[in-house]
């Protein structure tokens, strides 16, 4: 088991190592009553090529980010696939705990065996939890194991205000009494962006449908949890995330005319009627258009804008964009937006995604803590 004295050790070599000039906030912690009235607990849009950032808003306060958790645990098993350590058509056998693992799943069965990159298009269409946990377990041995490899990773790149305690984001409740996960928008944007130069994350969170196949043949069918795909231009990722003390989260990006802009909004609180989720999805489609306003004229052909390190924080915009706030606490939903979301209209005037009446409702699933339906 990968544990304490050789997780120091790693730790603090993978320090020296991605060593970050910038100078880091101190965390502003946020809970569930500190909401703001406007979109958000925290939100920031960067320029992908280069990390400056074109808006910020309370981009360091750290809120829990729920199942945008994952991207960090689609990282390290990307890195073992990079390093040669583990292959795609590898097969995972799953063990008793990611079986009874809650929340949004797949409904992984005890010892059956399914491959990594089934696994990975679970964990990142349908956000399933039980996946988080099969991986978890078989890279590590344990999932306490596979956080700390998380948390290795995170100080590598800088990410000073995040911390993990689960590989997949669910609510303490649901994790017998552990610690929430805790993140920034600023830190999830870096994150973010590392996935998009290194990885082939846009392969699976651009993915709106995909069945999974068990073992024994039963058939389940994904639908993206993440409606912006179909409804904001270019939008091609990344991942949603929530439960009711965390609010509505999301981490996403868009590609227009080559360039690519990421916004993450944290903490969004619940919208009205059947929509409770429209708000957040809305205010990043406007974040989303004001990040490509903002992107600086492109650069001659002759002289490409080179790609800025991923490592270290988001280079801060000159003069960034604030608004005022004030608390009020989200309304309870199913968690892990297990109801798939459909989009608000904005009264503000500026862009609204379009509702796509032809993907489909996504079925609530009530689970109790074992897993099991209600």
């Amino acid at each position: 088991m990968f544990r304490p004295l050789l997780v120091l050790v790693v730790s603090l070599a993978a320090g020296a190592a991605f060593a970050v000039a910038a100078t880091h906030k101190p965390p502003v912690r946020s809970s569930s009553t500190a909401v703001n009235s406007e979109a958000y607990r925290g939100a920031i849009v960067i320029d992908a090529a280069t990390g400056q950032v074109l808006f910020e808003d309370r981009a360091d306060v750290q809120s829990p980010p729920a199942s945008v958790t994952k991207l960090m645990t689609f990282l390290i098993v990307e890195e073992k696939i990079k390093r040669g350590e583990l292959k795609l058509d590898a097969p995972v056998t799953v063990t008793a705990e990611a079986s009874h693992t809650g929340g949004s799943r797949v409904w992984l069965v005890d010892k059956e065996s399914i491959t990594v990159e089934d696994l990975l298009y679970a964990l990142m269409v349908q956000s399933a939890n039980d996946a988080a946990v099969a991986l978890a377990d078989h890279i590590c041995g344990s999932k306490e194991a596979f956080v700390d490899i998380m948390n290795i990773k995170a100080r590598e790149l800088g990410l000073h205000n995040t911390v993990y305690h689960s590989p997949h984001g669910l609510p303490p409740e649901l994790r017998k009494g552990q610690e929430s996960d805790l993140s920034t928008a600023r830190d999830l944007a870096m994150l973010a962006r590392k996935l998009i130069a290194e990885t082939d994350v846009l392969k699976y969170s651009a993915t709106r449908h995909r069945d999974f196949r068990h073992q024994n043949g039963k058939v389940i069918s994904m639908d993206n949890h993440d409606h912006l795909l179909s409804a904001v231009p270019g939008c091609d990722g990344l991942k949603t995330g929530y439960y009711r003390e965390a609010g509505y989260s999301i981490a996403a990006t868009a590609m227009r005319g080559g360039r690519r802009v990421i916004a993450v909004v944290l903490g969004s609180p619940s919208g009205n009627g059947r929509q409770p989720w429209g708000l957040r999805d809305t205010v990043t489609t406007q974040l989303i258009e004001r990040g490509f306003a903002a992107l600086p004229p492109p650069v001659a052909a002759a002289a490409p804008v080179a790609q800025a390190p991923i490592s270290g924080a988001a280079a801060p915009a000159a003069a960034a964009v604030t608004k005022p706030a004030t608390p009020v606490p989200p309304a309870a939903a199913t968690p892990d937006d297990a109801n798939a979301p459909r989009l608000i209209p904005v009264e503000s005037g500026e862009p609204a995604p379009a509702a796509n009446p032809a993907s489909p409702q996504e079925p609530s699933v009530h689970l109790d803590t074992s897993g099991k339906r209600k």
